[in-house]
């Protein structure tokens, strides 16, 4: 059973004139604990592709597949269990609770689940992302970098299937962009979640497995990396 499969995924904003097809047809299937680069210029469908695998943007047509579960085949409630507990999603803006610190911030998806922190998953995860000495901090104290990392941490707290992230590096300078997907590697690699990851930066997509690359809603390129 493959861990991830995408069947005739289509999405289609507006109607008559005004119509746009987001999404064309597209197919893929990934594999459980790889790292994917999905590429392609502004407007191409890749962040909606992303979205769509992460059930935030519901597609006009065809299926996704989650270790055999068809996503879109629930209930909304059931959806958004799903969004909280099966996948992590990271913005290229951090989207932290500015009233919240770094470790509340982090924890949040677990609290709004109701379920009991795992401790030691928190401060493994703190160490991972260099903020133990950060953890009592608010978002305004933090340098960006840091405030992506709490973002990073956010996702990972629930030890997620797994982990999407949209240019998570764009609003970041080169130094802290290159400190991300570092981090995002080595999560990728420690607890072996599939990272799939949407990029402009060519240098970012050439450190993945496998680099797709998607043009006017379709796959037009999909090429596995010779491993380093």
């Amino acid at each position: 059973m493959e861990f991830l499969k995408i069947e005739n995924l289509c999405k289609v904003y507006g109607k008559g004139e005004n119509q746009v097809t987001a999404l064309d047809h597209v197919s893929l299937e990934i594999e459980k604990g790889g790292f994917t680069a999905i590429i392609g210029s502004s407007g191409s469908g890749k962040s909606t592709l992303l979205h769509s695998i992460g059930g935030v943007d519901v597609p006009t047509s065809g299926k996704i597949y989650l270790e055999g579960q068809d996503i879109y085949a629930e209930n909304s409630e059931k959806l958004a269990i799903f969004r909280r507990r099966q996948v992590g999603l990271i913005y290229q803006f951090h989207n932290l609770i500015p009233t919240l610190n770094v470790e509340e911030n982090i924890t949040l998806p677990i609290l709004m689940d109701k379920r009991k922190v795992n401790q030691e998953r928190l401060n493994d995860l703190l160490d991972l992302l260099g903020l133990q000495k950060r953890k009592t901090h608010l978002p305004n104290q933090l340098s960006g970098g840091q405030q992506q990392r709490v973002a990073i941490g956010r996702a990972l707290m629930n030890a997620p299937a797994v982990m999407l992230a949209d240019e998570p590096t764009g609003s970041l300078d080169s130094r802290n962009g290159q400190e991300i997907i570092k981090l995002l590697k080595e999560s990728n690699q420690k607890y072996g979640q599939t990272l799939i990851l949407v990029t402009h930066d060519e240098n970012i997509a050439l450190q993945a497995d496998r680099i797709i690359t998607i043009a006017d809603g379709q796959v037009v390129r999909d090429e596995r990396q010779v491993a380093r």
